[in-house]
């Protein structure tokens, strides 16, 4: 710290410095402890926020404690602090991983440019340099970041006399590398920058870990989380800027208040150890997280597709209910077809029938006569046949008379 402060450029307002170091008692801060964890465990959205206090137990002077870097510079005295290199991550620093792997801690903010959250083995797409990181470098041209093991000389964005070896999937790039170590004044990195926004905005609950919150525009994230409803908890020795506006205030050493929480959770860090420096952990095995905004336009856009797909099937149901129609009309028309065929077929043959009655009757009339007339024929007949009967036996007794005449 003390060479990375060496490396900034002048600067006169760095905030309050060198305030009174506070600490609550055992029970207040088993208290206030328990009620964090039940936070935790309620979040939806957890985000922590840490500054230089985290690191002071791994030898890393501060900057506005008793005998912080701008302190004892204001004292125009010095401090003692071990180099970034021989730094080792904190419990603090393991346990905000094993928060992470939980899926209670969504997002991080680091103000600390000495690489111990990587180290930790705390994902990188989860973690939010803002003030950059001694250890690495970035390309001006396509943004990739090369952590290397050794600590970048320069700050504010300067060439580091190296070049990018292309994209990691394989494009070519020979952008140049730049240190990615923020000066005073300098431009919070993007796409780190807007992420924080978008988490301060979303998040119900901040943690805000060794930090006193002066430097903006990192110090007023929490008050974004408290506008959306959200808590804010601070974890730091000295009053917070924003001390009256926390739901929780602890003051104790992080680590302690860490430590305690990891077993009131029933969390383990055991299993955790220090990854290197320059092959940090690059992706969270965690689902990214979906904001609220992202949520809306997902809702929306199934809407959408329901209504468009509802759509479809009200057109179809009315196409098929058109085609059925259609297919009951025509079963109709068949139907009046079949039926008009049918009685055309029957008068068909009745006509047949009566053609053929008729025909008959007409050769019945050429052969012999009707029946009345063969009566009244048979009667004729029969009146001539006893005429003649009549007129034989008439002559028959004549003939009689005759010989009978003679006889005498």
């Amino acid at each position: 710290s003390i060479n990375y402060n060496a490396a900034l450029a002048p600067y006169d307002n760095k905030g309050k410095v060198g305030m009174e170091e506070l600490a609550d008692s055992h029970h207040e801060l088993e208290e206030k402890v328990t009620t964090l964890a039940g936070l935790l465990r309620e979040s939806k959205c957890c985000i922590a926020i840490i500054g230089a206090g985290v690191s002071t137990a791994a030898g890393i002077a501060d900057f506005r404690g008793p005998t912080g870097v701008w302190t004892m510079e204001k004292e125009g005295k010095d401090t003692e602090s071990i180099d970034f290199l021989e730094a080792k991550p904190t419990l603090t620093h393991y346990a905000l991983v094993a928060l992470e792997k939980q899926g209670m801690l969504k997002w991080m903010v680091s103000q600390n440019v000495d690489g111990l959250c990587g180290r930790s083995g705390f994902p990188m797409d989860r973690l939010a340099e803002l003030h950059g990181n001694v250890f690495c470098e970035k390309c001006d041209r396509c943004g990739r970041l090369y952590y290397r093991p050794f600590a970048i000389s320069t700050v504010g964005g300067k060439p580091t006399g190296r070049f990018c070896d292309g994209t990691p999937q394989g494009r070519r790039c020979r952008g140049r590398l730049t240190d990615f170590t923020l000066d005073w004044e300098g431009e919070l990195p993007e796409p780190q920058y807007t992420q924080s926004c978008k988490f301060s905005c979303e998040a119900d609950l901040v943690l805000c870990l060794g930090t006193s919150l002066q430097i903006v525009p990192v110090g007023n994230f929490p008050l974004s989380v408290k506008r959306n409803g959200g808590k804010i908890v601070t974890v730091n020795l000295q009053k917070t800027k924003h001390e009256k506006k926390a739901h929780i205030a602890i003051h104790a050493k992080v680590d302690r208040v860490m430590e305690r929480l990891l077993s009131i959770m029933g969390l383990s860090i055991d299993e955790l150890k220090e990854v290197p420096i320059d092959d940090p952990m690059l992706e969270s095995t965690n689902p990214p997280f979906e904001f609220e905004e992202k949520k809306k336009k997902k809702r929306v856009k199934e809407e959408i597709k329901e209504e468009e797909t509802e759509k479809k099937r009200v057109k179809k149901e009315e196409e098929n209910g058109e085609v059925k129609e259609e297919e009951k009309e025509e079963e109709g028309r068949d139907e009046e077809d079949a039926k008009n065929e049918k009685s055309d077929r029957i008068n068909g043959k009745e006509e047949t029938i009566e053609e053929n009655e008729e025909g008959e009757s007409e050769r019945n009339r050429g052969t012999q006569p009707p029946e009345h007339q063969i009566k009244e024929d048979d009667v004729e007949g029969s009146e001539v046949g006893c005429e003649d009967k009549v007129r034989q036996n008439i002559d028959s007794e004549d003939d009689t008379k005759n010989v009978v005449s003679q006889n005498e």
